[in-house]
């Protein structure tokens, strides 16, 4: 083969080669088309998906926030890990500040105790006074919102409102439940002077928990005292008790642990007071109903 010839098949072959690599390139591009177009396909629908499971998390953080911020009053402790010397306890101000070592006053009112511990840890940092500081702050008393539980319950006094302590019935609990002599009935006086009168009785036996409602700082919940009866005479045990719907002379005096042996159940006498305020005595039977502020005398028996 002469030199023409050779150099005429080199060429065929180079343009061979050259037609082959720009085939590879093309069916390469093809593929990564089709790649970037699946994922643009998938994408949108990824993203799309996650607000809608962020979203019914929103409404209760807001209720918690409400419940969990520092306000006037309150007592903290702020603790720094490996720094003991900066363990410190204060109430937050007035102004809604309290004082901490070194970088004196941090506003704290309307923070919750993670978001205050996150502000003094910045101020920590920005100083140089802590390189990366771990800064804790926990509420030891509640002060700037708070309930106040009164009238007939086991333990009257001033209750913190939190994201467990909210409803009246909460509150009710937590001061120790309704006294014996107390009513179903409760009042709520909020700091406006606004007045609710709420029947437990009536709201537990109806399932109308609506009217559990949720107080807020500086409501005052008083418990009525119920209406009662006076049994005295030949009874096991006199006193006063709370009269139940429909309770009759019987059961009342059942409530005194019933007749002693020296007492009869013939000639049991009542008083009982008109609406001018007249006292009239009567002579009842053991079916008679009772009144509010009734009271029911036991007779001794004579033979």
């Amino acid at each position: 083969m002469d030199r023409n010839s050779r150099i005429e098949l080199l060429s065929v072959q180079l343009a061979a080669s050259g037609a082959l690599a720009m085939l590879l390139l093309a069916l390469s591009g093809v593929g990564y088309a089709a790649q970037t177009a699946t994922l643009a396909v998938t994408s949108p629908s990824l993203a799309s998906a996650a607000p809608v499971s962020a979203l019914p998390d929103a409404a209760p953080a807001a209720a918690d926030l409400r419940l969990e911020a520092l306000g006037m009053g309150d007592m903290v402790r702020v603790t720094v890990f490996r720094n003991p010397d900066l363990t410190t306890e204060a109430r937050v101000s007035e102004r809604g500040t309290i004082v901490f070592p070194m970088i004196g006053e941090v506003p704290v009112s309307g923070l919750t105790p993670s978001q205050a511990a996150a502000r003094i840890a910045d101020k920590l940092r920005a100083g140089k006074y802590v390189v990366n500081p771990e800064v804790n702050v926990s509420i030891a008393q509640v002060n700037s919102r708070q309930v106040s539980v009164l009238g007939n319950v086991n333990k009257p006094g001033r209750y913190p409102l939190d994201a467990l302590n909210v409803k009246l019935t909460d509150l009710i609990s937590t001061a120790g439940g309704i006294a014996p002599s107390g009513s179903d009935l409760v009042t709520i006086v909020s700091q406006s002077g606004t007045k609710r009168d709420v029947d437990l009785e009536a709201m537990f036996r109806d399932g109308d928990l609506t009217k559990n409602v949720a107080l807020e700082p500086g409501d005052t919940i008083y418990v009525h005292k119920a209406p009662m009866v006076y049994v005295y005479g030949e009874v096991q045990k006199g006193g006063a008790y709370r009269i139940e719907p429909n309770m009759t002379v019987m059961q009342a005096i059942a409530l005194g642990g019933g007749i002693t042996p020296r007492g009869t159940q013939r000639g049991i006498k009542l008083s009982r007071r008109d609406a001018k305020g007249n006292v009239e005595r009567m002579d009842v039977s053991l079916t008679d109903p009772v009144q509010p502020n009734d009271v029911i005398f036991v007779r001794e028996s004579f033979f």
